[in-house]
């Protein structure tokens, strides 16, 4: 090979790799608490298949709608609810046409002790337990679900001062993981492991005693013109990350499930 077709193709190669480097990008990404361990699995496959980065905040919804309206660089929103989602679309903080379901969230009762939560929740009745734990009902969603299921089952008053509040979903596991609660009120995907509760003891809670947790994507003004925000919410509607959504516990939409 002579001098100039080895140059021409190391500069053929170098062109690929600047062209390849080019078109990756990063994404910053704030993304609800209950969906932290599916987020991590499909960020890390996002990267390897689309070349695109997911820079990944983990938190509360309420938490992340008032930092986004303070100017936080967040480029997409994975909610813990659709409200927070369509605010920021009707106060023009999204890209329009981008809000959709992504995952329809299952609230638990679960306690870390196994044969301590029975199959039909009794044990929020019966148990002489100290704390309850469940997460702050102003910013996570599924905090108001849990409240919402209290209301229902007519124990808000009897337990109101057991209740320990996480200040998101992920605090609230750790306060029933650790024993400073007996039980608590928890994200399914956060205690379930190849369909099944992993550790403890859980009552998977009916779903027509809280409105269906429907979690929305949408992709945020400051990524507009960012082609990782769009490849993202992209790949979240693939095959790939649908399965290990649905592996977590999660539906994928509403008629998917026993939601109303």
């Amino acid at each position: 090979m002579t001098a100039n077709c080895l140059l021409a193709r190391t500069f053929l190669v170098l062109g690929l790799v600047s062209s390849v480097a080019a078109a990756a990008a990063e994404v910053q990404v704030a993304v609800a608490a209950n969906f932290t361990a599916p987020m991590q699995a499909i960020a890390a496959e996002f990267e390897k298949d689309t070349g695109h980065r997911a820079v990944v905040a983990f938190g509360a919804t309420g938490k992340f709608y008032a930092q986004i309206k303070n100017g936080a660089p967040f480029e997409v929103l994975l909610a813990g609810d659709a409200i927070t989602p369509a605010r920021l679309e009707r106060e023009g903080d999204t890209v329009k046409g981008t809000r959709f379901t992504y995952a329809v969230g299952k609230l638990v009762l679960w306690s870390a002790t196994a044969g301590y939560v029975d199959g039909a929740g009794e044990v929020l009745k019966a148990a002489p337990y100290k704390h309850l734990s469940l997460a702050n009902p102003k910013t996570a969603p599924y905090g108001a679900a849990a409240v919402a299921v209290l209301a229902k089952l007519g124990l808000s008053e009897t337990v109101a001062g057991r209740m320990v509040q996480g200040e998101n979903i992920t605090q609230t596991y750790q306060f029933v993981a650790t024993g400073n609660a007996e039980l608590g009120f928890v994200a399914l995907s956060q205690v379930i492991k190849d369909g099944r509760v992993s550790a403890g003891s859980a009552w998977i809670v009916p779903a027509d005693l809280y409105d269906p947790i429907r979690q929305d994507a949408v992709i945020l003004a400051k990524g507009k013109h960012n082609p990782a925000a769009q490849a993202l919410l992209d790949y979240l509607k693939g095959p790939k990350a649908s399965a290990v959504i649905k592996s977590y516990g999660y539906e994928l939409s509403v008629q998917d499930g026993d939601g109303k």
